[in-house]
């Protein structure tokens, strides 16, 4: 399974992807940003991060790995996680090589995802939680129609920097999403 964007291919990681990987997420301007990515990070840390997202695809989780056309390049990573269809809920989380900050990919990931969770899956809602202190990422949250819900105080540790950190709760519901992604295309167009 891919979903595919005007520059993007997201998709299910393979073995050979390794390289990529542990170029993006081994930078560690990178890995302080997220609470799950050990600095340094080696081949071994992203051969099992490759494994583990291959054994528990479609399962509980969904890892796309975020293939960048231009260069047939893996330039990020973009998940939902503890999906509950029960309850039409998953939460997310993305990180994105340092070289391809700042030029739209996450959003365009971000829009395919969300359009995935929402119609494949038939999700109602989706959660997200950021580091306090990440203003990109707040940015983008909130860019592709995340709401914020509050703020837990000292709730993560960041395995890059082992300090604790406040974490921002977003939630996006289905019919918001609808709303956001309208607007979203309208900007696009422009």
């Amino acid at each position: 399974m891919k979903l595919e964007t005007e520059r993007l291919i997201l998709r299910k990681p393979k073995r050979s992807d390794w390289k990529d990987v542990v170029e993006g997420a081994g930078d560690y301007d990178v890995a302080k940003m997220t609470s799950h990515i050990p600095h340094p990070y080696a081949k071994k840390d992203a051969e099992w991060f490759i494994d583990n997202s291959i054994k528990n695809w479609g399962k509980v989780v969904y890892t796309f790995f975020i293939e960048l056309k231009s260069e047939k390049k893996i330039i990020g990573a973009i998940g939902l996680r503890q999906i509950d269809t029960f309850n039409g809920t998953a939460s997310t989380g993305s990180w994105i090589n340092k070289k391809y900050w700042r030029q739209g990919y996450m959003t365009e990931a971000k829009i395919a995802a969300n359009d995935f969770a929402f119609t494949k899956l038939k999700l109602r809602r989706l959660n997200s939680t950021v580091y306090t202190h990440n203003k990109a990422s707040n940015a983008t949250q909130r860019k592709v129609g995340y709401r914020f819900e509050g703020c837990r105080k000292k709730s993560l540790r960041s395995m890059a920097t082992g300090k604790i950190y406040d974490e921002n709760m977003y939630g996006l519901l289905k019919e918001d999403w609808k709303k956001a992604r309208v607007k979203l295309l309208k900007q696009k167009l422009k």
